[in-house]
């Protein structure tokens, strides 16, 4: 099997025949072909067949009633007393709905989440994780807040609730995999989902992880969770995908989905990056403490940009998007 790798650029010295990168701020004229049982090769827009290049450079379609034409800011609001990043600070109504506004002046949507998915963390009940998150979201619409709301769930009663309160989107770590009637309720819903390559449960998954090519085997695990969802009666046109950083992988696991990451537009869907405040931010940045490593989260946020991510999903809401303002006046690409 072959995988495809668009090659991205936003360099102002364009190509003919360059295309854009499904169909927004970057193009690419060539793209690395990668195989399980040979050496990378590079090869140009000509070698590939029509299909192929159809499927990298169309445009995605509007997500949750966003534009995938520009890159998007997902804001996380964790309401739990155990996240890696921001435990306990806003598990309180008042704390979370006041960052909640906070956030939503600068973020495209927000992301509500009631269990900590930490390494090491452990399951949250059903219903704390409902009263968690239900109410804040319930206040925010009946305060007026229209932007879009995820619900960063695994488990489907919670995505039920959340959804009946407000939100929009499933964000589910585990791809559907943890609970069986989490596709159906999306369905029913009518919700486009994100589904993430994660590894065990977050309790053991960063227990020694392993991978024969991690690139390509978080690749094929997200391809056939797509292609299980999609039998579950939620069409593409409503799916995400998130590459899952942190998430059952080790620094070098991490870096080496960055480095490639435009491989994922190979889906045909959009592209969600989520790396705010990591382990591996701090490991190679050299700042213990979570809350400090914004410099660093920037960085990487960036480079997903510059290969196409549409959505960035981060701590630090304001000063990404002030970032990503100067990372597009610079390489003129516009909002």
């Amino acid at each position: 099997m072959e995988y495809y790798r668009p090659i991205a650029s936003v360099d102002p010295c364009r190509p003919a025949g360059a295309l854009p990168l499904a169909g927004g701020w970057c193009w690419f004229a060539e793209v690395e072909v990668l195989r399980r049982d040979a050496p990378p090769r590079v090869v140009p827009l000509s070698a590939l067949a029509g299909e192929v290049r159809d499927r990298l450079s169309a445009p995605r379609p509007a997500f949750g009633g966003m534009e995938m034409d520009a890159p998007r800011i997902m804001g996380i609001l964790n309401v739990t007393p155990d996240s890696f990043s921001d435990g306990g600070k806003f598990l309180a109504p008042e704390a979370a709905l006041a960052q909640a506004r906070a956030m939503a002046a600068a973020a495209d949507m927000l992301d509500i989440g009631g269990e900590s998915t930490r390494p090491g963390a452990a399951e949250v009940e059903v219903a704390e994780e409902v009263a968690r998150t239900a109410p804040v979201i319930a206040a925010l619409r009946d305060g007026g807040l229209g932007c879009p709301i995820s619900i960063d769930t695994r488990k489907a009663p919670v995505a039920r609730a959340a959804l009946a309160a407000g939100a929009g989107i499933v964000n589910d770590v585990a791809a559907m995999g943890f609970d069986p009637a989490m596709a159906s309720v999306v369905a029913e819903a009518g919700a486009p989902v994100i589904l993430m390559h994660s590894v065990g449960t977050p309790a053991t998954m960063q227990d020694d992880p392993r991978y024969e090519d991690v690139l390509l085997d978080v690749y094929d695990f997200l391809k056939a969770r797509i292609a299980v969802v999609e039998a579950a009666g939620i069409s593409r046109d409503r799916i995400m995908v998130d590459p899952g950083i942190g998430f059952g992988k080790t620094a070098a696991h991490n870096l080496a989905l960055i480095r490639r990451l435009s491989l994922f537009h190979d889906l045909g869907v959009p592209v969600l990056l989520g790396a705010s405040r990591k382990r591996f931010i701090g490991a190679i940045g050299g700042e213990a403490v979570a809350e400090q490593r914004v410099a660093g989260s920037l960085a990487v946020a960036l480079a997903g940009v510059a290969q196409g991510a549409q959505v960035l999903r981060v701590h630090d809401v304001a000063e990404t998007r002030q970032a990503l303002r100067l990372w597009q006046a610079v390489n003129g690409v516009g909002t």
